[in-house]
């Protein structure tokens, strides 16, 4: 039995035995002894009454309580979610089949071409802000654990993912101080319910420069183009080079001409409004941009603005597409722990201090902990709780194994925290997500038998086009699919819908979308964390050269050459060639649209190559 196995078995005895005792003393109208863990017998009754209780409790909650996720399911389900949100003209790869070409003038009033990207969630808005942290977190979950996606054969699938929405951003970005950052606009796409095919609604595109700034989302899709950059470094450099000179661009603009991008696009405000300002985007860019080049501006940056731009200041229980210091304070303890800070170490301690802080927070040890739900939970808002869930799952994932690979623990307000406890718990958090909860309910669409069927999503709520192509009116959307109380006719496979509630209730209806509407920054993060667990440790050192971006190790971790396409035809998002899957085949009867992975798998983690790579690890250490 694994540790993690028997942590659960000890957990559902106890928590039987509380439950047995709780109803035995009911009956005898006798509260509950606040001792009740001890070996005291406060209850009116035998002991053996009292364990068999607790046993036959037990025995009927493991089944569900101990099944053991396929996290390698679940990754590729993720995955293939972005497929849904796809707005443009669709590649023959596409495997969400219900779907079909969309927003195909977008930018054509403005005298630009923004075909493609992602609309956000359950809407056919491109908001700009939230997508490009979408990016973001789409590559950091690559560059740390890329080795885990691609032993899943998901590894291809998650790169055209980060590709969609990079080649958006360049099409995004025509001039270096020009960033288009919205197309659309949520007031006109609210009122009415089309699938995207048949989009009436105003598609006008707005825009930042110098003379109407956005900092926040300059800043955001620099940090964005700067983490893809190396996520295709090996893969294709000159993308990879095209994307960084985006990057470097788009910082320049943000750091140069400051100001909230929501008041330049006043549209954004209702729906993704820059309420933390832009100073965490500044910082949050600067340290993706020095991953990417280790230019010695970006650190100087970092540390001669930490204190000045809230890095060191900011004590932080949330991250998310508008707060991103947590994840700044993150990616500075790693450049701290790999002996990088140079001479601001000691201002970079002070940002780890308050990466700790939100680790603890998490975890229920610091000093101003987070709330939970009485299932567990983390609980920060009811509308679309879960985006909070994921993003700080994969910061304590990551975390954990910096500590881990430099041999270290955390200390706590309420003591020391090993390593391991981190990682425990986000795989928690996950769990939770995929069905581990009050409820027995999957959060994730299509995972488990009993997921959300009603989801906030124009798109999945309204047959398929390819089916019936009789055109969905604005208004009539809503009378004829809106208000059905029936389920959706597609299925939005691998979509985290917003979740349950501070009590764990959920209700799951079309029109309750502050809990049944999904995101793409809800799915995001989760990919990192889903790797993880599904390719466990494998002994890798998270605190060495990345493996994706060290020149020395480009041959051993580049794409397979069968796989190599012309960059021309690359960069037109031409298929890979199909190749034998490593996924889980779905359960018997579900609509899930994960077919063979055609895209990119890394052979390096098959056969002799695991002794290849233990080679270059010994290498490095050396």
């Amino acid at each position: 039995m694994t540790k993690d196995q028997q942590a659960s078995h000890t957990f559902l005895f106890t928590y039987s035995l509380h439950f047995s005792s709780s109803i035995i003393c009911q009956r005898q109208q006798v509260p509950p002894h606040p001792n009740y863990g001890r070996v005291e017998n406060p209850w009116r009754f035998p002991p053996s009454l009292i364990l068999a209780s607790a046993l036959v409790l037990a025995h009927c909650l493991l089944p569900t309580s101990l099944a053991r996720h396929d996290y390698g399911q679940a990754l590729g389900k993720s995955i293939l979610f972005f497929e849904a949100q796809r707005s443009g003209g669709l590649p023959e790869n596409q495997r969400v089949s219900w779907r079909s070409n969309s927003g195909l003038s977008d930018g054509k009033a403005s005298g630009v071409d923004l075909l493609g990207g992602y609309y956000d969630a359950g809407d056919n808005v491109k908001f700009g802000l939230p997508m490009a942290f979408t990016g973001t977190m789409m590559s950091w979950s690559i560059l740390e654990y890329g080795r885990h996606m691609a032993s899943s054969g998901e590894l291809g699938h998650a790169m055209e993912a980060v590709k969609w929405g990079t080649d958006y951003f360049i099409k995004a970005h025509p001039e270096p101080h020009v960033l288009y950052g919205e197309v659309g606009d949520g007031n006109s796409d609210h009122y009415c319910w089309q699938r995207p095919e048949d989009m009436t609604t105003d598609r006008r595109a707005y825009r930042i420069d110098p003379s109407k700034p956005g900092s926040d989302l300059a800043g955001e899709t620099a940090a964005a183009m700067a983490a893809s950059s190396r996520v295709f470094h090996h893969h294709d450099s000159g993308y990879s080079g095209e994307l960084l000179r985006h990057a470097k661009q788009l910082f320049e603009l943000a750091d140069k001409y400051r100001g909230k991008y929501d008041r330049s696009i006043s549209v954004a405000q209702k729906y993704y409004g820059s309420v933390s300002g832009y100073n965490d985007e500044l910082l949050w860019a600067a340290a993706w941009l020095y991953q990417a080049t280790h230019n010695q501006y970006y650190l100087n940056y970092l540390g001669n603005n930490a204190d000045s731009l809230g890095g060191t200041g900011w004590s932080m229980t949330e991250f998310g597409w508008d707060v991103k210091y947590a994840g700044v304070q993150t990616l500075i303890a790693k450049l701290l722990m790999q002996g990088k800070a140079g001479h601001y170490a000691s201002v970079f301690e002070q940002d780890q201090q308050k990466a700790v802080y939100f680790m603890c927070a998490c975890l229920g040890k610091g000093t101003r902990n987070m709330q939970r739900t009485p299932g567990g939970l983390l609980f920060r808002q009811r509308w679309n709780n879960l985006q909070f869930v994921t993003s700080a799952s994969f910061l304590l994932a990551v975390y954990s194994d910096y500590l881990s690979s430099a041999g270290r623990s955390m200390q706590c307000a309420s003591g020391n925290v090993p390593a391991s406890e981190l990682l425990s718990f986000a795989k928690s958090q996950v769990d939770y997500i995929l069905g581990d909860n009050p409820r027995g309910t999957s959060y994730m669409v299509g995972y488990g038998s009993n997921y959300p069927r009603q989801v906030h999503h124009r798109g999945s709520s309204i047959v398929s086009i390819k089916v019936n192509p009789t055109f969905v009116t604005c208004r009539g959307g809503y009378a004829d699919w809106y208000l059905r109380r029936a389920s959706d006719p597609n299925l939005l496979t691998g979509a985290v819908v917003g979740g349950p509630d501070a009590y764990d209730d959920f209700a799951d209806e079309r029109d309750n979308y502050e809990q049944t509407e999904p995101a793409t920054y809800n799915n995001a993060p989760l990919l990192g964390i889903l790797a993880r667990l599904s390719g466990g440790h494998s002994g890798y050192n998270q605190l060495l050269p990345g493996m994706m971006v060290t020149r020395r190790n480009q041959l051993k971790l580049r794409l397979p050459d069968r796989y190599i396409t012309p960059e021309s035809n690359f960069r037109r998002g031409a298929s890979f060639p199909e190749t034998n899957s490593h996924s889980t085949k779905p359960e018997t009867g579900s609509r899930h649209e994960h077919s063979s992975n055609g895209g990119a798998e890394m052979d390096y983690i098959m056969g002799e190559q695991r002794k290849d790579l233990q080679q270059i690890q010994s290498d490095c250490e050396e």
